[in-house]
């Protein structure tokens, strides 16, 4: 039987395959630990976010939920997102919601916390 739900991790894209690199590490333990879970881009990369729902429309999935990887919702989560889930849930013939942005829960601003906390103390490193 075929999932019913499927998350998009939502972020911006780039045309810096580094940035694209990076942000797809950090995404990984989620993929990983999520098998309905899957990374999409607004633009400048891919896969972008048009080609995952169709994807999930493809393998019968009948709702998705696009998680913004965002820290805010500026004029792209307020018009330029919800115009294209509405032209793809007419076109993919799917249920897409749009959740708030992940800068919105509390527990980012905490894992903010943790990381300017190791800084001050000196226990972290940047990976290159």
């Amino acid at each position: 039987m075929a999932e019913q739900n499927r998350i998009l991790l939502l972020a911006h894209g780039s045309s810096d395959q580094r940035w694209c690199d990076t942000f797809e590490k950090l995404a990984r333990p989620t993929l990983s630990a999520i098998p309905q879970s899957a990374v999409a881009y607004m633009e400048l990369s891919e896969p972008s976010l048009e080609q995952e729902v169709a994807r999930a429309a493809r393998d019968g999935v009948t709702h998705v939920t696009v998680l913004p990887l965002f820290l805010a919702a500026g004029r792209h989560l307020r018009r330029d997102v919800p115009a294209m889930l509405a032209d793809y849930r007419s076109r993919y013939n799917i249920e897409i919601e749009l959740a708030p942005p992940i800068g919105e829960d509390a527990a980012l601003g905490e894992a903010i916390r943790s990381v300017v906390e190791k800084q001050l103390t000196g226990t972290t490193t940047l990976d290159a």
